[in-house]
């Protein structure tokens, strides 16, 4: 069934598979135990896929489905950035917000993930919020969530320490944060932190995370890092001038995706991103026009085998 989300048409995960299947099969012209070795299916699914699609009338000499052009972008985004999955939701309004399209179709891509992986679950960084309705509640035994950096936060709908528990929650499984400030006043603070009072311990978990939820941050002035207040407009700006375009987890890139030789990642709280890339499981959520140059840069440095966005952002990625 077909959701409405902020504007534009939204299909489900079943729709979605179904098209790629057919665009797979009929298109790129693969068998059908290729494409369910290459999607993660049985080749019954594959089958089944491919008939519900010509019963749909979404199969002629091309297929039809709403989501075929879309199918086109995640493809030529797949191969131009070496990503293994790249999930496009619908959005036709250049400029606007795309948080809550990017939300739907992220939930059952983050619910799949998540709820196939056995034993350790996985950390996340600020991934949208607006997700967690369209996540499916369950996990497997064992299943932990790790916060990936320091938050102290006030008490707000976007607070991503609320994401954290809720998200445990949603999974039936445990959650780990890091009660500190994302952002502290020193590099002695910092090694305070982490080697005297034990936040150590919890960033050591990244080594053993199976998916690493991520999201990027822009370096505008009304990001919601300066709005919470762990970065002054004297640090912004001089991000800025350093060649920062924006930051995964506090950690600020420039637009090769190198992490910035910056006094102020050295004052930050989180995980290393060389050690992130480690992560089996590496899913970027991101969107908005914003966020392009940054989400180009955070693709270089994080490699990401997921990337779910917008059709604008999409769009501009490959235009560049």
């Amino acid at each position: 069934m077909n959701q409405i989300v902020g504007g534009p048409v939204v299909q489900s995960e079943a729709d979605r598979l179904r098209a790629r299947v057919a665009w797979l099969y009929h298109v790129e012209g693969h068998t059908q135990n290729e494409i369910a070795n290459r999607l993660g299916i049985n080749r019954v699914m594959v089958v089944r896929m491919l008939a519900e699609a010509r019963r749909r009338n979404e199969v002629r000499i091309s297929i039809t489905s709403p989501l075929s052009e879309l199918v086109a972008l995640e493809r030529a985004l797949e191969a131009a950035f070496d990503i293994r999955r790249v999930v496009i939701a619908p959005f036709a309004e250049e400029g606007g917000d795309p948080a809550q399209v990017i939300a739907a179709a992220a939930g059952a891509r983050i619910s799949r993930l998540v709820g196939a992986r056995p034993g350790r679950g996985g950390g996340w960084g600020d991934a949208p919020s607006h997700a967690l309705p369209l996540l499916a509640r369950g996990a497997p035994a064992g299943f932990r969530g790790r916060s990936l950096r320091a938050r102290i936060s006030p008490a707000r709908p976007l607070n991503p320490a609320e994401f954290a528990w809720q998200f445990a929650e949603l999974f039936r499984g445990e959650g780990y944060l890091v009660p500190a400030p994302a952002v502290v006043d020193s590099p002695e603070t910092k090694y305070a932190l982490l080697e005297r009072c034990g936040l150590a311990a919890i960033f050591e978990m990244a080594d053993k995370l199976d998916v690493a939820l991520l999201s990027v941050g822009g370096i505008a002035n009304l990001t919601t890092s300066y709005r919470t207040g762990y970065l002054t407009e004297a640090d912004r700006r001089s991000l800025v001038e350093a060649g920062a375009v924006g930051d995964v987890l506090y950690n600020f890139i420039d637009a090769e995706g190198n992490v910035l030789d910056h006094e102020v990642n050295e004052r930050v709280i989180s995980v290393a991103l060389p050690r992130l890339r480690r992560t089996p499981e590496r899913i970027l959520v991101s969107g908005g026009r914003e966020k392009r140059i940054a989400i180009r840069a955070a693709l270089r440095t994080v490699a990401p085998t997921t990337l779910i966005t917008d059709e604008q952002t999409a769009s501009a990625l490959l235009a560049e």
